[in-house]
């Protein structure tokens, strides 16, 4: 599959490497995920850069950009590993509200969001259901004119930063239903721990929250639809992400292959390592064109071929990034665990990446059911 950029998309990606080079290099995010996991200085970047604005629709002051200009501009971001909440909070979060901006929370939420004065993340999966999470378990009942809200979520990305969790529950028709809600309302408990990769996510108890009418995203009838729309874009994201670090991983190996010696020669010199190095490269281009099937139908099409297409793109993407980062690690010595090198923080995302919304493996059967069910 060939793909080109756009003009926007290159100067775009132009911007990124910069911003990832002066200000964001690997030592700084290696500070930032042993500290705070969080930094206010960046995230005001990115904003500047137009990264919190490019999905928000022009009618929220955003640039009203498409979810693959999204999806290029998170792939051009990936080797940097940011910690905040690129994927989240400017990508998931202002897909969620845009699919339902004629609601008050959406208006309240998405001009704030297009400037970077505001971070929302999704809320949904659930500790007993985990990735599998379709009808939650949360709770929200009409109390008045508003709603009280009850459950518990885990696996919040970056909900310590946010300022507001945008939360599924079910609500009294037996429907998924979504709500905006802030993290300091009374009855709101958060419990942040660190990811494999540093990023920072949380579980988040919801102990009779109160909610005003106005605090419900969707429609009736609306919410299950727009987790299958995220979820979908999700996917397409975490395929994007991956090719990007895939990459970096990739060119830094063939570096150290060209500069580390042994019998006097470069060990990229020997015939054994050449296949492996060459073996990741082919599994990085059936990756890239993968993600780029995902990034072309996340967001239209027939349901039924979307999900098929997405599941298999998850799960070839998904076996690139075992098989590229453990080479990169093995042919890096023992050296490429340390926390010093590079490698060993793109192999802990490219991990994370394999298992986020189910593994490989999984991702195949859901193909293969597919396949059968046609």
């Amino acid at each position: 599959m060939q793909w080109h950029a756009t003009e926007q998309q290159s100067q775009l990606a132009d911007a990124l490497e910069r911003f990832m080079q002066r200000d964001y290099s690997f030592e700084q995010r290696r500070a930032l995920a042993a500290g705070a996991g969080f930094s206010p200085q960046s995230w005001a970047l990115l904003a500047e850069l137009g990264i919190t604005a490019l999905l928000v629709p022009e009618t929220f002051g955003g640039l009203g950009a498409s979810v693959q200009d999204g999806l290029h501009a998170l792939q051009t971001l990936a080797p940097a590993l940011p910690l905040e909440p690129v994927v989240a909070s400017s990508l998931l979060a202002t897909h969620l509200l845009s699919g339902c901006s004629e609601t008050a929370a959406a208006r309240a939420w998405l001009p704030r969001m297009a400037e970077g004065r505001a971070i929302a993340t999704p809320a949904h999966f659930e500790a007993e259901q985990g990735f599998a999470t379709e009808q939650p378990q949360t709770q929200a009942r009409h109390d008045g004119d508003g709603w009280l809200l009850h459950g518990a979520k885990s696996l919040v990305l970056q909900a310590q930063f946010a300022d507001v969790l945008l939360v599924s529950a079910t609500a009294d028709d037996g429907q998924m239903a979504w709500f905006a809600v802030e993290p300091g309302r009374s009855g709101v408990h958060l419990r942040a721990y660190p990811l494999l990769d540093g990023q920072r996510a949380a579980n988040v108890t919801f102990d009779g929250v109160r909610l005003l009418a106005a605090a419900r995203i969707d429609r009736p009838g609306q919410g299950a639809a727009l987790y299958g729309a995220m979820r979908d874009v999700w996917l397409a994201a975490l395929c994007a992400e991956a090719v990007g670090i895939l990459q970096a991983t990739l060119d830094a190996t063939v570096t150290y292959l060209n500069t580390r010696q042994q019998f006097g020669q470069p060990i990229g010199r020997f015939q054994v390592l050449q296949h492996r190095a060459v073996r990741m490269w082919m599994e990085l281009e059936q990756a890239r064109s993968m993600a780029l099937l995902a990034a072309d139908v996340c967001t239209q099409g027939d349901a039924v071929q979307r999900t098929r297409l997405l599941a298999a793109a998850k799960a070839r993407v998904g076996q690139a990034c075992s098989y590229v980062s453990q080479q990169a690690v093995q042919l890096h010595g023992g050296m490429g665990m340390t926390d010093e090198m590079q490698v060993s923080h793109w192999f802990k995302r490219l991990t994370v990446i394999e298992l986020w919304l189910h593994d490989s493996d999984s991702h195949l059967q859901r193909y293969a059911n597919s396949l059968r069910a046609a």
